[in-house]
């Protein structure tokens, strides 16, 4: 690992790692301890394949009370455990632990329920993304968070990491989306928050817990809001001569109160790479494309694609063509859907940025990225969630080329730096996990990230779930002091409620 400082690795666990695979084989038999190896090899890093390492044992339960029984176990015997989804996070979410048990949720990967008349479905995290829109298009509706890795990612991962996508301007992100858990606290106990109805009394503890990176609890079930589809969707490719000139005309659209189903962005390196693998017919003349999509009644639809093609020309844009079908819309969007694996083309490694930024500071943001990559001599090919300021740089690098990594890493960290000093922040959808974490106190006080760790206290008070991951320095719960609830304060048993 390149720079990267994990929690010191317990002795003691390893010492005892025989009868820890022992306990855990009498809680979920069969084949659903993976203690080998070889077979543990595949689980040995995430998306962020830069950091890798193997786990003390990996266990797939099946069963809700198989997932609440391993927990308590490890609770019990001061075991860390790492959830994991399908292993397509980017920021190094599921980045196991040497003396760590790792926890795949992949086995849980059934539609409990495709309730239209509510419009919602209830399934279990291992479900991939996609498969809820195929579940629910029968009826003409479908999940709106549509992350470029949907047809691989979890739906329990989407969850940790507040995953977003192309669509999200407009319909949001998973947070947006998500009614309803249920999860499993580190000490075993089952408990279930939110649920089909629109609100849910009490904290809202389902805000807390999207986008909680694996820290809090194990999710084992997801209600999840479903929408009906467009009656229209169109699509349209605007070619402009310079990625400043892209960025400026996604700020005026913004600002005009045009909100497009998406709007996304491509530089010329990762269009040409979309185009080469996808044909999905982008202008290879263009410096910077968008993709725009405008959905609703088919009158407003046409009036928007108007507005939008006036705000492209005042913005120098030169190309543009407007899908006349589904299956051109389609095909729009299969080359930006595809850019990150097509990018892998142009190099033998590369690493995937995520931060967000204000939209009117596009186009400083991307005149300051040509600058830092000439200043570390690296090539940048840039994916951009346009739309909502969200930033995929793709930093080029050959891993085989020493010192390679390392200046991706740092330029990546200038990166994020630049993001929060323009207004923004470190992630958009990927999460902090690994990556990022080290880069926290470039956006929070040590004040503000003791307050968020004394939440994790709250639940986690042994540090067991996920540790290592999001905060630079771990503290212990004791030292940043606990809140207590004053028992006189609540009402009598024998008082009334009502």
């Amino acid at each position: 690992m390149t720079g990267l400082v994990m929690p010191d690795i317990d002795p003691d666990a390893l010492s005892r790692r025989a009868e820890i695979v022992a306990g855990l084989r009498a809680i979920v038999p069969g084949e659903g301890v993976i203690a080998n190896e070889t077979e543990m090899r595949a689980y040995e890093s995430d998306g962020l394949t830069a950091y890798r390492q193997m786990p003390l044992a990996v266990v797939l339960p099946e069963t809700v009370d198989q997932v609440s029984r391993v927990l308590a176990f490890c609770h019990q015997n001061d075991i860390k455990v790492v959830p994991r989804g399908a292993g397509t996070s980017l920021s190094g979410g599921a980045l196991p632990l040497g003396d760590g048990v790792l926890l795949s949720m992949m086995k849980f990967n059934r539609i409990l329920e495709m309730d239209i008349a509510n419009r919602a479905a209830q399934v279990q995290p291992g479900v991939t993304n996609l498969a809820v829109t195929r579940a629910a298009e029968h009826a003409g509706f479908y999940y709106a968070p549509d992350p470029s890795s949907q047809i691989a990612c979890s739906i329990g991962g989407n969850v940790a990491e507040n995953a977003g996508g192309v669509h999200c301007l407009k319909y949001g992100l998973t947070t947006n989306n998500v009614l309803g858990l249920e999860m499993v606290l580190v000490t075993g106990e089952v408990i279930r928050i939110g649920g089909k109805h629109l609100d849910a009394a009490g904290y809202d503890l389902l805000g807390l817990m999207v986008g909680s990176e694996g820290l809090l609890a194990v999710v084992t079930e997801v209600t999840v809001r479903i929408l009906k589809a467009p009656e229209t969707a169109r699509a349209m490719l605007i070619g402009f001569p310079s990625s400043e000139a892209a960025g400026a005309c996604v700020a005026e659209i913004i600002a005009a109160g045009i909100i497009p189903a998406g709007m996304e962005m491509m530089d010329r390196p990762a269009m040409l790479a979309a185009e080469d693998f996808v044909e999905a017919g982008y202008p290879r003349d263009a410096e910077a494309l968008l993709i725009v999509e405008l959905d609703g009644p088919a009158v407003e639809v046409d009036h928007l694609l108007s507005n939008v093609e006036g705000h492209a020309r005042q913005n120098e844009a030169f190309y543009i063509r407007v899908s006349t079908s589904e299956e051109e819309r389609a095909t729009f969007w299969a080359g930006r859907k595809a850019a990150f694996p097509a990018v892998g083309r142009l190099s033998p490694d590369y690493y995937c940025m995520d931060g967000t930024i204000p939209r009117k500071s596009l186009p400083q943001v991307l005149h300051r990225m040509t600058e830092l990559s000439e200043k570390f001599g690296l090539r940048v090919a840039n994916v951009f969630h346009a739309g909502d300021g969200n930033l995929h740089p793709l930093i080029l690098y050959d891993a085989n080329v020493p010192d390679e990594l390392e200046r991706a890493e740092t330029f990546g960290g200038e990166i994020l730096r630049l993001c929060v000093e323009v207004g923004g922040c470190l992630t958009g959808e990927h999460g902090v996990g690994v990556e990022k974490r080290d880069l926290m106190p470039a956006m929070f006080s040590e004040d503000d990230m003791k307050q968020q760790q004394r939440v994790k206290c709250a639940f986690d008070e042994r540090h067991l779930l996920n540790p290592g991951k999001v905060f630079p320095t771990l503290h212990r719960c004791a030292e940043l002091g606990r809140m207590h609830i004053h028992r006189g304060a609540l009402p009598h048993p024998d008082i009334p409620r009502f």
